[in-house]
């Protein structure tokens, strides 16, 4: 009866642990996305790896300090895409996941999923948008040329 008891109350034991991971595991505090360059991207750990990242975050002009934000990336084919993109803007969609006890899950709270490549620069105050060549001024596309004199 007593062996009975002790298998009863480890397998319980299993159970509700097993409950807590696959919970804090699917649930997320926040989500959100953040918009920056990829300066770092390493796959690291000793037994249990993940890919670790930052992202230099878009800093106000008049500003020498870099707002950097650290992530994690479970996913390896999010981890393969984005080590393409390395040193390019992109916007990571991330998910923050509190209550992951150890650092085998990753060494951060923020969890990327997925991200896209910034198409378009953006035109905020300060920073500097090309506006013609050595040659002449830029044309849009499609547009007919000056003629020449």
């Amino acid at each position: 009866m007593t062996l009975k008891r002790i298998l009863l109350s480890l397998l319980l034991l299993v159970v509700l642990v097993a409950l807590y991971f696959t919970a804090a595991l699917k649930w997320s505090y926040s989500s959100g996305e953040r918009a920056g360059w990829i300066q770092k991207l390493s796959n690291k750990g000793w037994i249990c790896k993940t890919w670790e990242g930052e992202l230099a975050l878009v800093s106000l002009p008049g500003t020498s300090t870099v707002e950097k934000f650290i992530f994690t990336i479970n996913d390896e084919n999010v981890a393969a895409e984005l080590s393409k993109a390395m040193g390019r803007r992109v916007t990571l969609h991330y998910e923050e996941k509190v209550g992951l006890p150890t650092s085998c899950f990753g060494d951060t709270r923020y969890f990327v999923t997925r991200f896209t490549l910034a198409s378009e620069m953006s035109n905020s105050p300060g920073m500097a948008v090309p506006s013609g060549t050595a040659a002449g001024p830029m044309m849009p596309p499609g547009a007919a040329s000056a003629p020449a004199r």
